[in-house]
């Protein structure tokens, strides 16, 4: 068994406020549940409005599909996702 984790960290331009950024993320994170089978969760820099640390989370018994998996899903959010700016991305598989 392995797990893969992928550490957004996000910019959020234009945000003016935590629940303008709630607004923002929360579609966000229920679309990537819905399309990729995977939790998310806001991790990191939930004190700051222009900036967000979310982690996706799969389980797999073969890491090479948990690598491609998250990948995707960096790929996916940077072509269908406008209105967020990736600043960075991280995949760990344990």
């Amino acid at each position: 068994m392995a797990i893969g984790v992928l550490r957004l960290h996000l910019h959020l331009p234009g945000c003016s406020s935590l629940k303008e950024k709630r607004g923002r993320l929360q579609p966000l994170m229920n679309k990537l549940r819905r399309e990729f089978n995977l939790s998310v969760a806001e991790v990191d820099h939930q004190d700051v409005w222009r900036s967000a640390g979310i982690a996706c989370a799969l389980v797999s018994n073969d890491r090479r599909h948990l690598d491609s998996s998250l990948q995707r899903v960096a790929q996916w959010l940077e072509a269908n996702w406008p209105d967020v700016e990736m600043v960075d991305d991280e995949i760990e598989i344990i």
